[in-house]
């Protein structure tokens, strides 16, 4: 049985829904259509069109095949296939090593015992070592494993997880860890103390009973080049470092839990590690697929969804060790198919005054990638588009409530909507701000483009192989495309346009929507992040108007490459440097632009 909200099988769905009004609400979405759309790009044999897998591209041969079917034409008037390269995977390499002196002795660990992280640097590492607790430096808790000890060009061993973990009465979270057990800010943390390497080994006191495993390699999220070398090692093979330093490892976890004081020392310069990370990123060639339907002027709306999903599973899942297809069918295989049956209609329709665009983005999942690369690359003058509508998840609406975001960005679209929406059974719910949750709309408000975007709203199967084409609510989103139609037939024939708003950020951080970075917490800087790849340091794809970034001179294209006289090397970096600073805090901020570095004063805020 498919889980309906009309409770309906597939075979009544089918024959309710022409019985419905043949065409959807009024004419324009067949929702057996659509839904025949979603059952496609969400099927096994797409196993969760990864970017960057074969199966994304069959995806996007079939999304331009339906473009070609309805007459429409590409934009650039050659290709509805618009290329761009992703860093996709990372698979290790046969040099991979890690060996260490004791003793006067040498002991090569044989692969399997330890490995490395798949954000690691690529590079050899070498010299002594230090013991830095669990690598956290958490001024909020007043707590700092890296007190009393100086890791400049020193290689540090961490623990894995943090203090008191099975405390529920812990300063930290008790049962639930926080941001501090994360790899990426360990790493990040290491690396602002002077570290060139990290080892990572398990906290086994904390876990009695449970074998000590390595992590799957590829399995933990970061960035691209965490800045420094970066393994893990069976905790077993580095007790021996301990006992030549007089200290029980067991002894020294027990100690940090016993009264939050951290344990951190330098281990004898007898003790040497050698070691080498061959990690091996590739990069492929993915697609955003490009149609356009011209209007008399050359002013154009844009309707757009991403095409991609999670593949396997992988970093971004939410199952975690499941292998599995992934099949993202409201993530985001329904504003897919609401873009493609859009089309279908739109294709039948007498021309207006302004065209439409149509963008189904490849790698959203990673980050925004596809909108970031098409907005930095228009096939369309960008300045002509006098808004942009972004589906992503519309095919689960739950009691008739729809969420639009962006109803700020641009002047008049809460109007707008406010005078659509009554003729639908559904109630929107506004998020104002440039997202309530962060997808592909943002790339387009860095190009001052208008956005709004339609989301039905999280559930427990998201990022999970449990979103499946049978929850797909396809009549009640018939009725959120009618909607969508009308608001974007509105903008097409309106004589004027949407003037475009800066808006001051969501205060609760971007929202996590379709595996997007973005800061959660701590004060105000003011900066939006290009999630374009090739960068050494914090790309600036935009700096909101009145933030502590802007009133210090900071404009979009800028690259961050230090912060408070830490080196800045990825978002990561800049996010857990952040993180650590207050409002009212003063710092330093270096930034490349144009091939010069420019130095000025930051006065962090809290956020609006």
């Amino acid at each position: 049985m498919i889980s309906w909200k009309r409770g309906l099988t597939p075979l009544l769905c089918l024959a309710s829904c022409l019985v419905w009004g043949a065409y959807g609400a009024d004419g324009k979405v067949d929702p057996a259509l659509y839904w025949n759309d979603v059952k496609y790009l969400a099927s096994p044999e797409l196993k969760g069109r990864a970017t960057g897998s074969p199966e994304l591209e069959i995806a996007a041969r079939f999304i331009a095949d339906k473009y070609r079917d309805f007459g429409i034409k590409p934009a650039d008037g050659k290709d509805y296939l618009q290329s761009f390269p992703v860093t996709t995977d990372a698979t290790l390499g046969p040099g991979n090593r890690f060996t260490f002196m004791e003793g006067g002795r040498s002991t090569p660990i044989p692969t399997g015992d330890f490995m490395p992280l798949s954000f690691s640097s690529v590079g050899k590492f070498g010299g002594t070592v230090v013991f830095a607790g669990y690598g956290i430096t958490a001024p909020e808790y007043h707590y700092d494993d890296y007190s009393g000890v100086d890791v400049k060009g020193k290689i540090v061993l961490v623990l894995r997880h943090e203090p008191q973990e099975n405390d529920a009465k812990s300063i930290f979270a008790g049962k639930e860890l926080t941001s501090h057990a994360a790899f990426t800010n360990k790493a990040a943390n290491a690396k602002m103390h002077g570290a060139i390497a990290m080892i990572l080994i398990d906290d086994q006191a904390n876990h009695p009973g449970q074998p000590s495993e390595l992590v799957k390699f590829g399995s933990t999220e970061g960035p691209k080049d965490a800045g420094l070398e970066i393994v893990e090692v069976k905790e077993s093979l580095i007790d021996g470092w301990f006992k030549d330093a007089g200290k029980s490892i067991d002894r020294v976890e027990a100690d940090i839990d016993k009264d939050l004081q951290p344990q951190s020392f330098a281990f004898p310069d007898s003790i040497r590690v050698d070691g080498e990370v061959d990690v091996r990123r590739q990069e492929k060639t993915v697609h955003n697929v490009v149609a356009y339907l011209p209007g008399e002027t050359d002013e154009y709306v844009i309707l757009g969804a991403h095409y991609d999903h999670l593949g396997m599973g992988g970093q971004y899942s939410l199952a975690p060790g499941v292998t599995a297809i992934h099949p993202g069918a409201d993530d985001n295989a329904s504003g897919t198919a609401g873009v493609i049956e859009l089309a279908r209609w739109y294709a039948k329709q007498p021309k207006q005054k302004r065209g439409i665009l149509f963008l189904n983005f490849a790698g959203e999942e990673m980050g925004l990638l596809g909108s970031a690369w098409y907005v930095a690359h228009p096939e369309l003058p960008l300045d002509k588009a006098v808004a942009m509508i972004n589906m992503d998840m519309i095919g689960r609406i739950r009691n008739g409530k729809v969420f639009v975001g962006g109803a700020a960005t641009g002047t008049g679209l809460r109007t707008l909507l406010e005078s659509v929406a009554p003729k639908y059974p559904l109630k929107i719910d506004f998020s104002e701000g440039p997202e309530s949750s962060s997808s592909d709309h943002t790339s387009f408000l860095t190009g001052q483009v208008p956005s709004l975007f339609f989301f039905s709203g999280l559930h427990s199967d998201y990022h999970k192989p449990s979103d499946t084409a049978d929850k797909i609510d396809a009549p009640d989103a018939a009725e959120l495309l009618a909607m969508v139609s009308e608001v974007a037939d509105d903008l097409r024939g309106d004589p004027g346009r949407p003037q475009f708003v800066k808006v001051a950020p969501n205060p609760h951080g971007q929202g996590g929507v379709s595996g997007s970075a973005g800061g959660g917490y701590g004060p105000w800087f003011g900066s939006i992040p290009d999630f374009g790849e090739g960068v050494k340091g914090v790309k600036f794809a935009d700096i909101t108007a009145g933030s502590p970034s802007a009133k210090a001179g900071f404009k979009a294209g800028d690259v961050m490459v230090e912060f408070d006289g830490k080196k800045i090397d990825n978002l990561y970096d800049f996010t857990y440097a952040l993180r650590a600073k207050a409002p009212g805090d003063s710092v330093q901020v270096k930034v490349v632009r144009d091939g010069k570095t420019i130095e000025e004063t930051v006065l962090l805020t809290k956020r609006p």
